[in-house]
């Protein structure tokens, strides 16, 4: 069975290398593609990659197991993703278009000043980095448990595979060839978890307790208990904020939307995304309802570990590999290997190509130089082309995503989605509240105080996240992203500009 997946994933990873061969024939060439695709990506492609690249490998293994503990109250989140999606289409797609952006920080320099562009793009970098490279630690840890670990291959070897084939095909064709690879990518993720979902529901009585098992009333979906840490409120409102943030205020994937041709697509292309999101996620939450059926209806031992309090308790992000894998087959855990590394690569190399982006164009100032590739750019009182100098920060971002998975293997011992969430929730916060500071009110700040404005607020909700309990009887969940963006915001009106004296 190893080798047959071994087979199946050097003949999927050759297909990725064909469409990057194919999208680079035509069109925009250089940094033109890497950056910006030569605007002119359609936009359902477009819509359609943002699917896999949402989702990434967090959703294809973290939500159904999710359904164990928490039912089907990751829906709410859902549909505030939708009301996330809408205020990207009608206020932060405007700006980025009307502005004419590759790297949307460079508004917060127009807006505030240098110091905020830095600030922002820095933990941009810092968010996406962690939060994406846990995604892509999931990937290579499955595999790892279920395929590698038999023939004794240490872990590093894997994740070194992984990173050196999305740094091949991204490294000359960057988001033009990342839209294309996007939409194969969703398409075998969705495959995955629609196969398996079929291949269990073949058993008549598996079939029965999956029923018993999708939410029969409106309570399954909603919890009403406001001091609940899925409270649907809470559930709903961290939807949207975090689609906000991690979407319209993330280069990741507001650079796919960026490449459109003109806002109208990008607005058709945001707003597409959002319905399929919800169908996707409805997907895998009935992939999880199954999964916990066919367990209950065949007896098979879900995946046990003990915490470091001694309890015992049910791995939920290896429930799905477990029995794919081991339970329903050849086919299956094949294609289940399919998804996963899809899953993984959609998520990484979008983020690889958007850390170069970034630091490019918010650090080395690429905006502010000529855009031909054989430009000179000085580094350090080196002096390297414009190309040069893009393809030794891909490589240097490609290493430091390496050594994140690596790091990250002793720590293992949670479900990812909340950790990865968790990050989210005190990284992006800071962006949250610059964006709107900027975009809802007329006010000027001292430049200077941003950086520290930026990460006193992530200290001061930590603080409130670890003792709110003790202190007001109420627990924060992902909503601490909101209230993150809020104290920013706060500080941002007492951060006023010095005075001008005139001579």
């Amino acid at each position: 069975m190893e080798k047959t997946i071994l087979i199946c994933f050097a003949a999927y990873t050759l297909l990725l290398f064909l469409v990057m061969w194919l999208t680079g024939r035509r069109g925009a060439k250089g940094n033109e593609a890497f950056f910006r695709a030569g605007r002119k990506s359609p936009w359902p492609v477009v819509a359609y990659g943002m699917i896999g690249a949402s989702l990434s490998g967090v959703t294809f293994m973290s939500v159904p197991g999710d359904v164990l503990a928490n039912k089907w109250f990751y829906m709410p989140m859902v549909l505030g993703y939708v009301l996330g999606y809408a205020t990207i289409a009608l206020v932060l797609l405007p700006l980025y278009y009307k502005l004419n952006l590759t790297s949307i920080y460079t508004y917060l320099e127009q807006r505030f000043g240098l110091r905020s562009e830095k600030t922002g793009a820095l933990f941009f970098i810092l968010s996406r980095l962690l939060g994406s490279a846990l995604r892509m630690y999931l990937v290579v840890f499955v595999l790892y448990e279920f395929v590698f670990s038999a023939w004794g291959v240490p872990f590093w070897v894997p994740a070194v595979v992984f990173i050196a084939i999305i740094l091949l095909y991204t490294f000359s064709g960057g988001i033009k060839t990342v839209v294309w690879t996007d939409m194969l990518q969703t398409t075998f993720l969705i495959l995955a978890a629609v196969a398996t979902v079929v291949a269990i529901l073949y058993n008549p009585e598996v079939k029965m307790a999956f029923s018993d098992l999708l939410p029969a009333s409106a309570d399954d979906i909603f919890n009403s208990d406001p001091m609940a840490k899925k409270y649907w409120v809470k559930q709903l409102l961290a939807g949207m904020f975090i689609t906000i943030t991690m979407t319209g205020l993330d280069q990741d994937m507001m650079q796919k939307n960026l490449t459109c041709k003109t806002l109208r697509d990008a607005q058709k292309n945001v707003m597409t995304s959002s319905f399929l999101f919800i169908i996707v996620n409805i997907i895998f939450l009935s992939l999880g309802a199954a999964l916990i059926a066919y367990a209950s209806q065949t007896g098979v031992d879900l995946p046990t570990a003990v915490n470091q309090a001694g309890e015992t308790y049910v791995v939920g992000d290896k429930i799905f590999p477990h029995i794919a894998i081991n339970e329903l087959g050849g086919f299956i855990a094949v294609v289940f290997v399919l998804g996963l590394v899809a899953a993984g690569y959609s998520s990484a190399d979008g983020t690889l190509t958007a850390l170069t982006t970034t630091f490019c164009y918010n650090f080395l100032g690429f905006d502010k130089v000529e855009k031909e590739d054989s430009s000179k750019f000085s580094i350090f009182n080196f002096q390297f082309s414009i190309l040069a100098t893009r393809r030794l920060v891909h490589v240097s971002f490609a290493l430091l995503y390496l050594l994140v998975i690596i790091a990250f293997r002793p720590f293992h011992d949670d479900s990812l989605i909340s950790i990865i969430f968790d990050v989210a929730g005190f990284t992006y916060g800071p962006l949250l509240g610059l964006y709107a500071f900027g975009l809802f009110t007329k006010r000027q700040v001292d430049d200077r105080w941003v950086p520290y404005i930026a990460v006193l607020s992530p200290v001061i909700c930590y603080i409130l996240k670890l003792n709110s309990k003790a202190w007001i009887g109420y627990e924060f969940g992902f909503e601490i992203l909101l209230v993150n963006g809020l104290v920013t915001f706060l500080l941002l009106l007492l951060a006023r500009p010095r005075k001008q004296h005139l001579a």
